[in-house]
């Protein structure tokens, strides 16, 4: 046996890889003003609500129950491999924007499931629904009545996994993410990360979740839900809607993007996390103008480039107040900042993944979606909302804030690809 003085040494390359771009390259949206690109890019661009009485539990009993439920979605009719029954409604939402996000992307299947995937999807609740329906079932029947097939399909990562059954996936990696609202961020960084630094090529990530009534009565009795609309950074907003959906963002390294010839939306140029933990509910101010300042470094960008602020939000006084303060703390001259909750409601996990698909679609169409419901900005807030009607812009970088119970902060940056070549 040859000793270690005799074994040839294998040369150690000093040469460092450099990390690949990231860019989108479809999106995958279902929502309650509009399910894929096109209906969401249209419901953005008018203005359009998706409030409506919630008819997807009782809500006998409370003062006021409107929400931003998804009406007349066929799950059917975008999942092809799974039996939908088999899946929760959070799941259904989930594995139908995966499918319209491949589609979006004009990626073939077969070429898909031979490259290396991975599957990241954040989430608040995962499917609360069915957990309300099987909690239901045990308060008033006992464990022997509880559906079996509900409680299988009722786990949180059933979220990604079946993004990976229903496109028969090989070499992938399928996580779910728990922060909360922030959750939908936090997934599309860890997407970035993985095909930054080559672990993989492709990845589906985003959010989804569905209302049900344990949120929903969780903020009613924190005192925080609107009578009847949401208007973020309004003089008179008196809190938030709760809502639904998923939205699935197609990323790649910009190497695979060009080779295919696909079309791109937008690249993400980085992002920042941080968590606090200062409080269970409350927002802090420097914490979050410290993730700002942490993603425009990760970036490479600095205040003044950034076009406009896609904003956490949700339309409570605290939050609000909270978030245009940061803002102010790291602009000297803040950007037109809107909330897109104020169109389909706070959708948990789903929330800042639908938000970065409508930042990329901003920077594709060249416009500002509106702040709707909006009659007169807080002199607390002080900023630009965009009210009621979408502006016309050349929108370049925009910045996406995600915030979330507990101190979870995540700021997504994305920006218009310039078209340069590969370095």
């Amino acid at each position: 046996m040859p000793t270690g003085a005799d074994r040839e040494e294998t040369p150690v390359s000093t040469e460092r890889r450099q990390p690949h771009r990231v860019v989108v390259t479809g999106l995958g949206t279902v929502t309650s003003i509009g399910t894929g690109p096109a209906e969401f890019l249209a419901g953005l661009r008018t203005g359009r609500s998706g409030v409506k009485p919630i008819n997807s539990f009782d809500t006998a009993g409370y003062a006021h129950a409107n929400g931003c439920e998804i009406e007349g979605f066929d799950a059917a009719r975008w999942i092809e491999t799974i039996d939908p029954a088999e899946l929760g409604r959070a799941s259904q939402f989930c594995v139908a924007a995966a499918r319209m996000a491949v589609g979006d992307a004009h990626m073939d299947l077969a070429a898909l499931r031979e490259r290396r995937v991975l599957v990241s999807v954040g989430t608040t609740d995962g499917e609360s629904h069915d957990l309300d329906v099987l909690m239901e079932r045990q308060v008033w029947d006992g464990p022997e009545a509880l559906d079996p097939v509900v409680a299988r399909r009722s786990t949180a990562g059933m979220l990604s996994s079946s993004i990976v059954r229903e496109l028969e996936l090989c070499d992938v990696e399928a996580v779910t993410i728990p922060t909360a609202c922030a959750a939908g961020n936090y997934a599309i960084g860890s997407g970035f990360d993985a095909i930054r630094s080559g672990e993989v090529d492709i990845a589906l990530a985003g959010g989804a979740d569905a209302v049900c009534r344990k949120t929903f009565t969780g903020f009613y009795r924190l005192g925080t839900i609107a009578p009847e609309v949401c208007q973020p950074f309004d003089v008179d907003r008196k809190g938030i809607l709760t809502g639904e959906g998923a939205g699935i963002l197609f990323m790649e390294s910009l190497e695979s993007a060009l080779a295919r010839g696909a079309r791109i939306y937008a690249e993400v140029l980085g992002y920042g996390l941080n968590c606090d933990a200062h409080h269970p509910v409350a927002p802090d101010r420097d914490s979050l103008a410290a993730c700002i300042e942490l993603a425009h470094r990760n970036a490479g960008v600095k205040p003044e480039d950034i076009d406009f602020i896609s904003a956490h939000g949700t339309g409570t006084k605290a939050n609000d107040v909270t978030e245009a303060g940061a803002i102010r703390q790291v602009f000297a001259e803040p950007p037109p900042t809107i909330s897109i909750k104020s169109m389909l409601g706070h959708t948990m996990g789903a929330a800042s993944a639908l938000a970065s698909a409508a930042c990329a679609l901003a920077i594709t169409e060249g416009f500002i979606p509106p702040t709707i419901n909006h009659r007169e900005t807080d002199p607390e807030c002080a900023l630009d909302p965009v009210p009621n009607e979408a502006r016309p812009a050349d929108v370049r970088i925009v910045q996406n804030n995600a915030l979330a119970f507990a101190g979870n902060n995540a700021v997504v940056i994305l920006g218009t690809y310039e078209g340069q070549p590969v370095a």
